[in-house]
């Protein structure tokens, strides 16, 4: 059974896109069929995952115009891609303009849900990678998603626009989208030793630990995960033995046990 995940919050700079790559590549590695998603117009997932973005020429920007006009979608083979043993549909600029589009177009809250419950039988995750705003991006998202994932980084203002978050998470669960669930908090970019970080995952927990689950797996800070990216790998195939890259491994665990549980 698929399940679509999006990645979200609207704070910038909290390792979203980072996520996704390492997460997409560590449930494949474990066997898992994947797709990642890149719903943000900055389309810095998909350039970790294509040297030379002129060589993409549908993006999901291309696919939601044609949703938006009502048109005959493009063929899944025409704009999903394949890297090693992850499936994704890359992004571009152009996205901002369907954003802008998206404001006067009724009923657009589902547009991005149309477009990915079709492909729900081709994969085991579904990862989307999300802007970091509450524009009309992220609320398709969150209406396409069965669950969200909010990455943090232990810095003070951490929760800063966590309450607007889960305020609008909990009204596309009334209006929207009744069976989107948290899937969890993932705690990024943390330095285990400081004291501010103790201090911020203490606030956390308190805040939202008895309501929503906070994923047991921190992803440390490294600079492996800066020189990953830059070179379009994952951090664990770019350092097998690097502390963020199994981190993100474990955490790949973790969404394969909360599957299972769901399931039992």
């Amino acid at each position: 059974m698929c399940k679509i995940i999006a990645v979200a919050n609207q704070k910038g700079g909290v390792a979203k896109t980072t996520s996704v790559r390492n997460m997409a590549y560590s449930l494949g590695e474990l066997g898992k069929r994947v797709l990642a998603v890149d719903f943000d117009p900055q389309a810095n997932l998909t350039a970790s995952f294509v040297d030379d973005s002129t060589s993409v020429h549908i993006t999901i920007a291309d696919v939601m115009n044609k949703a938006m006009d009502e048109e005959e979608l493009p063929n899944k083979v025409e704009y999903i891609h394949s890297h090693g043993k992850v499936d994704f549909i890359p992004s571009s600029i152009h996205l901002s303009v369907v954003e802008a589009n998206l404001r006067m177009e009724m009923g657009s809250e589902k547009l991005l849900s149309n477009i990915l419950e079709p492909l729900r039988d081709d994969y085991d995750f579904i990862l989307i990678d999300t802007n970091p705003s509450l524009g009309p991006l992220t609320i398709n998202a969150l209406s396409a998603a069965d669950s969200v994932i909010i990455p943090i980084n232990p810095e003070y203002y951490a929760t800063m626009g966590l309450t607007d978050l889960t305020k609008t998470i909990l009204k596309i669960r009334k209006r929207i989208n009744p069976g989107i669930q948290f899937e969890g908090i993932l705690m990024t970019m943390c330095d285990m030793q400081t004291n501010l970080h103790k201090e911020v995952c203490a606030e956390v927990t308190e805040a939202y630990g008895n309501g929503m689950k906070i994923f047991k797996m921190q992803i440390p800070r490294s600079i492996r995960v800066g020189e990953a990216n830059r070179y379009g790998m994952s951090v664990i195939d770019f350092d097998r033995k690097s502390k963020a890259g199994l981190a993100y491994s474990e955490v790949a665990k973790e969404l394969i046990s909360n599957g299972n549980k769901a399931n039992s």
